[in-house]
This record gives structure tokens, C-alpha cells and sequence, in this order.
């Protein structure tokens, strides 16, 4: 007898008198699992999810913080573009199975598609005025409600003491290897200090943040082009003004993605950088603090220094983290990462005349 899926008991709890129904796996995302599953009698399609535990050991704070804003959307803010939940049979959006996995289900959204890159500077302002959007219409919801599934995750200060134990308890050859990367970030440790000063400013509010922001969790109406909701808000919490356009731009901008090792060749992308900048302050200038809009630029220094960090932390630390296809994945990455840095850094200075919280 075959096994039966692991999908079968969800499946049960969303069509409890129509159990055969047509399943198809989606290869989309790197961390939950993800069915379309489609009523064999009413053509219903359904996207099912199984939320990895292991990720977030607390399933039930994702879940709620998605359905705060599905609250919010429904009582205040329609025009916030948000896939629809559906509910279990038990009336609720969260159903946990008897082997104790958690699913959870939206409608499914036909005619749409997500990219892995943009294809154009217009398509990455599109996709940053997406994100602006979702932050600057929730602008009444209070932050605080949320629930910090992972703590931390954006929090430099914390990125930077992880980063001092990993040289202190590193293998002396890694640390040989990488003491000219390990340099390089430590002469860059204003970037911690200026984090650590505006997270104690009030004049650094926290906000609704996604934490995932990229062109990948935007799905796209495949016959106009145009944006139909973001997706993937496993990761939405409080946040600083930095977060998403910071990720927007480490995501967007490069000219090779974190893992390239044409280091000669790596860049940041001017004409996508100024589309990002443009696309997210066409929704979010009116939002922003004095304070934040004059260090709007630190957003995508603090992303690709604080990668940098997490990268060299795990290679020092020997890979706990991060998967690798090679021993020395990590140290490219970081390399990936503190060149990246320093090509935005020259690019700010003479194109924006922005001055950079003081290093070493």
C-alpha cells in the first residue's frame, strides 16, 4: 500500500466531502512546502502550505501576525494587496495534522507569475513601490501587535557580537584565511554604531516590516505585467525604515547575485538602485521621518554589511548555518558581499554626496 501524502489530511479539512482532488507541487520558495490543490468537481484552486517548523519553531505567531493584517485589511485598509486566507474546516486559518505539522491556505491566484531577477529598472520600481505600499498603508497599525518570529533577524548590533565571538572562537586557518575580510568589516563598525544610535532615537520608529523583500515574493499579472499582491509574509514584523528597501537593494541592484564569485565583475547597478529609491519614496516619502529620509541610503549599506557579517560568521564558525556545495562557499560569499559594499560605498559618495557613518 503507497504511503499516503503528507498533504491527504489537510486536504481532508479543506474539502472534507471531496477528497480526490488534483495536486500539483510548486517549486516556488526555499522554506515551506507548497501544493496547488484544485477541486475536482468545482475547478477550485487552493495554494496549501506546510509551514516548516524548523524555520519558525512557532507556527501559530506566523499565522497570527498574517491574519492581523487580513483583519486590518478588512476593517481599514482595502486597498492593502494581500492573498486571500481560507479556513479549515474547524473555522480556522492554522491546522495542525496528527503527525503535528502546521498548514495553513489561500486562494490561488491564476494568471500570475514571480521573477527571480527584474528584467527591468521599471520592474524593480514597480516592485519597490509594492513594498513601499504595504509599509506606508499600514502606517495606523500598531507595530507592537506583531510577533517577533525570528528576534533579532535585522538587528545589526546583534549580527556584529555574533560576528566577534565567531573570530574569538574561529579555527586558526579559517581565521588566517579570512583576516583581511574580517578587517574589512571591523574598520566598518560605524555602520553598527549608527544602527545601535537610531534604534535608541525616536526618531527611528519601528514599522511594519515584510523582512523578505525581493522581486521573487511579488507576483505579477502574466498578461498585463502589472503587480498583484505581494506574497510570503512569514517574516513580517516590526522593523526599522531600513529594512526592505536595504533588502530591496541587495536583492535588485547587483549586478551578480550573493553566490557569483566573479568578484573582478561585481556591481551595483546605478540605473536599478536609483528605480528602487525612486519607486519606494514615491509611496513612502510622506511616511518617512526628516531624520530617515536623510539616511535613506544607509538602507542598502546596512543590508550587504550586515550579510557580509552573517556570511563570515558561519564560515568562521564552520557552516552551521547556511547550506554550501563547497568548503569555501561562505568566505566567497562574504567576499561577494564586502565588494558589493565597498562598489555602493564609492557609488553613494560620488553620485549622492552622501556622507557614511564614520569607520575607523
Amino acid at each position: 500500500m503507497a504511503d499516503t501524502p503528507i498533504y491527504a489530511e489537510a486536504i481532508s479539512r479543506l474539502f472534507p466531502a471531496q477528497p480526490d482532488c488534483q495536486v500539483d507541487r510548486l517549486n516556488t520558495g526555499l522554506i515551506n512546502y507548497s501544493f496547488k490543490v484544485t477541486h475536482p468537481v468545482t475547478g477550485q484552486a487552493v495554494l496549501l502550505q506546510q509551514i516548516n517548523h524548523h524555520v519558525f519553531p512557532e507556527p501559530r505567531q506566523v499565522q497570527d501576525n498574517f491574519m492581523q493584517l487580513w483583519d486590518y485589511k478588512v476593517r481599514r485598509a482595502p486597498s492593502l494587496q494581500l492573498p486571500e486566507p481560507l479556513l479549515f474546516s474547524d473555522g480556522q486559518s492554522l491546522w495542525r495534522d496528527s503527525e503535528g505539522r502546521y498548514w495553513r491556505a489561500f486562494v490561488f491566484l491564476a494568471h500570475t507569475k514571480s521573477l527571480k531577477v527584474p528584467q527591468s529598472p521599471r520592474q524593480a520600481s514597480a516592485t519597490a513601490r509594492a513594498f513601499g505600499e504595504m509599509t506606508a498603508i499600514l502606517d495606523g497599525f500598531d507595530s507592537s501587535r506583531l510577533h517577533e518570529v525570528i528576534p533579532g533577524f535585522h538587528d545589526l548590533g546583534l549580527r556584529y557580537r555574533q560576528f566577534e565571538e565567531a573570530v574569538r572562537g574561529a579555527w586558526a586557518l579559517r581565521r588566517e584565511r579570512a583576516a583581511p575580510l574580517i578587517e574589512s568589516l571591523q574598520d566598518r563598525v560605524g555602520y553598527r554604531d549608527f544602527f545601535l544610535a537610531l534604534k535608541a532615537s525616536p526618531a527611528y520608529p519601528l514599522r511594519v516590516m515584510h523582512h523578505d523583500a525581493k522581486i521573487a515574493n511579488v507576483l505579477f499579472d502574466d498578461r498585463t505585467g502589472e503587480v498583484v499582491c505581494l506574497v510570503d509574509f512569514d517574516t513580517v514584523m516590526p522593523g526599522r525604515f531600513f529594512s526592505d528597501l536595504g533588502d530591496l537593494i541587495r536583492s535588485m541592484a547587483c549586478s551578480e547575485d550573493e553566490n557569483s564569485t566573479r568578484f573582478a565583475d561585481l556591481h551595483v547597478r546605478r540605473d536599478v538602485y536609483r528605480a528602487i529609491l525612486s519607486g519606494y519614496l514615491e509611496v513612502m516619502a510622506g511616511h518617512l521621518t526628516i531624520q530617515e529620509k536623510e539616511h535613506i541610503h544607509f538602507s542598502g549599506l546596512a543590508l550587504f554589511y550586515m550579510q557580509a557579517l552573517r556570511f563570515l560568521t558561519d564560515y568562521l564558525q564552520g557552516d552551521r548555518y547556511y547550506l554550501i556545495s563547497y568548503a569555501e562557499q561562505n568566505f566567497d560569499r562574504a567576499l561577494n558581499q564586502v565588494t558589493l559594499l565597498k562598489n555602493l560605498e564609492g557609488f553613494l559618495k560620488t553620485d549622492y554626496n552622501f556622507t557614511l557613518p564614520e569607520t575607523k
